[in-house]
């Protein structure tokens, strides 16, 4: 806010946000907001979303003119998880170190706990087929005699294509 001139135009939420939580996680984490937001390009797609940034502690300087030494960054990390981090330590403290534009950061520690964000989006619901589908499905398993086996191909069948998009089947 300060600093910025919006004139008569709305001002983005993200900045306002942006603003009043930089602050904070600076002062108790020892991060910044776009350490947090751009985790994913630092730990890579795979661990972004089993992984994020808990803090950043710096060592203790008894006087002001010690000899400075690179932080560590706790990363929060599932348990399957840590072993990949563990794995792809350095490249995470390259990468973090690139971001921040300076060898701030020296070592990672691993601290196992639940991230949150990470639910498993709910599969989309099969959509019904239709009664064209349906005869079309039942004509391919007819000449199966086995009762079991047909209505274990006829599930199957329908599920398949029920995922199916209708523009997919019309190509086919």
């Amino acid at each position: 806010m300060a600093g910025r001139k919006y004139g008569n135009y709305p001002i983005p939420v993200s900045d306002l946000a942006s603003e009043l939580i930089d602050p904070v996680l600076r002062r108790r984490a020892g991060l910044s907001i776009d350490l947090v937001q751009s985790w994913s390009e630092i730990v890579g797609e795979r661990l972004a979303g089993r992984t994020r940034p808990e803090k950043v502690a710096w060592p203790r300087r008894a006087r002001e003119d010690d000899p400075f030494e690179p932080a560590t960054l706790v990363i929060a990390c599932e348990g399957p998880a840590a072993l990949h981090v563990q794995h792809e330590t350095s490249e995470i403290i390259a990468r973090a170190n690139a971001f921040l534009g300076f060898g701030a950061i020296g070592r990672v520690k691993i601290v196992q706990k639940p991230v949150s964000g990470t639910a498993v989006k709910p599969r989309p619901r099969p959509r019904p087929l239709t009664a064209d589908e349906k005869s079309k499905l039942a004509g391919m398993t007819a000449g199966i005699e086995d009762e079991g086996l047909r209505a274990s191909l006829e599930r199957l069948g329908e599920s398949v294509l029920s995922t199916r998009r209708k523009t997919d089947l019309a190509n086919s």
